[in-house]
């Protein structure tokens, strides 16, 4: 490990339930850490137990930072995150602690280390209005709105990407200006480069997907379900990124009766498996200079972080 820059943030990243928490504390307690959460769900209040948060007592050993911190009812975006990430990672310097992000939010990631695009809040009721022709008209008759709009970002976007496409009609309809113009004007990063180190743990896929199923059961067995029937009586915007963690919306169909406890649980275990597919892919492709380090390789690669940043130099 090259010391010639000093350690001023850690970043630890992997698939969910990679044992990311138990790391990360571990550093936290070593070093003089404080743990900043990078996972978009971990935000929500609403979600303790269904996103896996740290648990009370994990929370009272060392400062946890942007843990539970939004209500359900909000669109949090990337950008929101990199507004109180900022003021976090300020905080933590003046306090004389070593910022440890933890999550497994790619995009969270590249914010930190490769800036992010600003897009202009988008009035409510700019907002409000596409979600109801969305509801109204169907994904179809609103891409093909988008098409005529702002064909560029059109051409780019799944045509059943309901989401994406309602975002990007949102921002041409508020702005006047399409979205990847706004991705060209970006915000510089939070972390320069050579100022932090950042791991991304790999475990092997099987074992990883045996620990995903586990942990969807014990959260079961922890009241989950209590917890999703919490949130769907909030009677919400279903297109809320709240409202679609993983083994949210097919505990509300069960809920609902379309579904079995055991059906919804397995979907919500397949949903969960497929995710962390997609975030090997993600960091690999987008965040190469996140070293990929095996699991039973993790504690000795924190362990010299851990003594590089109690020694700089």
């Amino acid at each position: 490990m090259s010391e010639r820059h000093p350690i001023k943030a850690v970043l630890i990243a992997g698939p969910t339930a990679s044992g990311k928490s138990a790391l990360a504390l571990e550093l936290a307690l070593s070093a003089g850490g404080t743990v900043i959460n990078a996972d978009s769900m971990q935000v929500y209040r609403d979600l303790r137990i269904i996103t896996a948060r740290p648990t009370q007592d994990e929370e009272a050993r060392v400062p946890h930072r942007l843990y539970g911190h939004v209500d359900a009812a909000v669109n949090f975006s990337a950008g929101a995150w990199v507004m109180d990430a900022a003021k976090v990672l300020e905080e933590t310097r003046a306090e004389g602690r070593l910022p440890i992000f933890i999550g497994g939010t790619g995009l969270y990631f590249k914010a930190l280390t490769a800036g992010l695009s600003v897009v202009p809040p988008i009035p409510a009721e700019v907002r409000e209005d596409v979600r109801a022709r969305l509801e109204r008209n169907g994904v179809e008759a609103l891409h093909a709105e988008l098409a005529r709009r702002d064909p560029r970002a059109a051409e780019r976007l799944n045509l059943r990407d309901r989401t994406r496409i309602a975002r990007a009609l949102e921002v041409v309809e508020a702005t006047g200006r399409s979205l990847l113009d706004w991705h060209h004007e970006g915000q510089p990063p939070l972390l320069p480069k050579d100022s932090f180190r950042a791991v991304f743990l790999a475990p092997e896929r099987n074992d990883l997907y045996a620990r995903i199923d586990a942990r969807f059961d014990a959260m079961m067995g922890s009241g989950a379900l209590i917890e999703v029937e919490r949130l769907a009586a909030r009677n919400l915007d279903p297109l809320l990124p709240a409202m679609k963690a993983h083994g949210v919306p097919a505990l509300i169909r069960h809920l609902r009766g379309e579904l079995s406890l055991e059906e919804a649980a397995t979907i919500g275990r397949a949903d969960t498996r497929h995710y962390a597919k997609r975030q090997f892919t993600w960091f690999r492709h987008q965040l190469p200079e996140f070293e990929w380090v095996k699991l039973e390789e993790a504690r000795g690669w924190l362990a010299a972080v851990a003594e590089a940043a109690r020694n700089p130099g």
